[in-house]
This record gives C-alpha cells, sequence and structure tokens, in this order.
C-alpha cells in the first residue's frame, strides 16, 4: 500500500479515534482487556470458598491456591499489557522512524503470540482442576459461576490474543515505502541546514570563462594606446608599419 508504513500513513497526521476503535487490532484488544478483568475479578471475589465448619478459605480449584494465584497474576499482567499497546497504537502514526515502527510491531507480534500460549495453559490448568474438584469441598456450591466464568473466558482470550498476533504479522508484512519513509529518523532542523544551493561556477558577464569578457573588464592597453585583442604582452604585426610611415 503506498504511502504507508506497517499500517499506519505518515508521522504528523491528525489522531481519528472513530478510525482508531474501528482498527481491528484494536478491537481485539479491547476485548482481552475485557476478559482479563473478568477472570481476576471472578476468582478474587469469589475464586475462594470454605467448608461449613471450616474458617479458612481454599481455592475453589481443587483447593490448589497455584490454580488461583495464576489466573490473577495473569489477569493482571494481560490488564497492564492491553493498556500499554493500546496505548502504543495511539502513538504508532506518530512514529517517524521505520526501524521504530518495525520492532513495535515485532514485539506486538511476540508478545501477543505469548499471551496466546499462556492462556492455552491456564484455561487447561484450571478445567483440569475444577474436574477434579471435591464437591464435599465445596457442599454449597459456592462460586461455581465465577469459576466457570474464569475458564471461558481464558478460553476466548486464546484467540483474542491469538488474532492480535496475526494481524500484527500481517502489518509487518505490509512493510514500509521506501520512498516516502527513511530508515533512520533525521532531525527536520539539521536536515534543513544541510540542504542548500547547489554549487554553481564563477561565470564572467554570464558566459562562462574563456568566451566573455576578461575578468574584471579590464583589457591590455597595446604600446599605441589601442586596446590589444590578442594575449597581452605580443604586440600587433601593424603597429611598426605605422611608425616606419610616420617617419
Amino acid at each position: 500500500m503506498e504511502g504507508m508504513a506497517y499500517g499506519a500513513g505518515k508521522a504528523g497526521g491528525a489522531f481519528n479515534p472513530i478510525t482508531f476503535f474501528q482498527q481491528p487490532h484494536t478491537i481485539l484488544r479491547i476485548l482481552s482487556w475485557f476478559f482479563s478483568i473478568v477472570i481476576f475479578g471472578s476468582i478474587a471475589n469469589e475464586g475462594y470458598v470454605n467448608r461449613p465448619d471450616e474458617a479458612q478459605e481454599f481455592c475453589i480449584f481443587n483447593r490448589n491456591q497455584n490454580a488461583c494465584n495464576y489466573g490473577l497474576f495473569m489477569g493482571t499482567l494481560a490488564f497492564l499489557c492491553c493498556l500499554v499497546f493500546l496505548a502504543l497504537d495511539v502513538y504508532f502514526p506518530q512514529i517517524s522512524s521505520v526501524k521504530d515502527r518495525k520492532k513495535a510491531v515485532l514485539a506486538d507480534v511476540g508478545v501477543s503470540a505469548f499471551w496466546s500460549f499462556m492462556w492455552f495453559v491456564g484455561f487447561c490448568f484450571l478445567t483440569n482442576q475444577w474436574q477434579v474438584a471435591k464437591q464435599e469441598d465445596n457442599p454449597l456450591r459456592e462460586g461455581g459461576d465465577a469459576a466457570r466464568a474464569a475458564i471461558t473466558f481464558a478460553f476466548f482470550s486464546i484467540f483474542t490474543w491469538a488474532a492480535q498476533s496475526f494481524f500484527g504479522y500481517q502489518r509487518y508484512q505490509l512493510g514500509a515505502d521506501s520512498a516516502l519513509f527513511s530508515q533512520d529518523y533525521i532531525d527536520p532542523s539539521l536536515d534543513a541546514g544541510a540542504a542548500g544551493d547547489p554549487y554553481t561556477s564563477f561565470t564572467a558577464g554570464g558566459d562562462d570563462l574563456g568566451q566573455g569578457a576578461p575578468v574584471g573588464g579590464s583589457s591590455y592597453q597595446g604600446m599605441n594606446g589601442e586596446g590589444g585583442g590578442g594575449v597581452p604582452g605580443v604586440l600587433r604585426e601593424d603597429s611598426g608599419d605605422e611608425r616606419r610611415m610616420g617617419e
């Protein structure tokens, strides 16, 4: 696409919020951000239960504290990561260096693929621990909806992050138009100072040297006071005849 560099136009354009929120990767980031909130909130609010005769609460996922810690930790990090990449998406069109844009796109591809894998692991882990949970550990079946919500949105997160990685790879394949974007950023003030009028050779009288009048407009005066049209220091041949006729 002509005039584009990794999915965005030339730097310095005005920010259009409508266009920004209509972009596929922006929608996917917002969905991933929402899913991480649901996972974190479900486990933090209703992810710990106890028996009627117990005071201490345990993780609803088979009383495995690691399962709840995994969901809380990954949900928090995913929430922050979505905010960081949303901010990067807003700033991305203002990046003038193609190399910096390339690094940002590659980071998007790698991080999104990482989160897709981690949510796949989390989905399998939480599902397994929920299946092997004992009914006697939660006879009132408290927190069941929260556990299922965490598992469900962990499953959805696999695809939202994988789709972000896919769209990031598409932007990487678009590359850049080398005619409009420099590989290295150049300070406009330095670039303006370096660009001046090209050097032109000195000419006298509007013509090249050797074709116009002598430099400075002077001419050689011969012995008889007449201007010499030849090379300075050489007398005209008819000067001697004029002297003899005068004698």
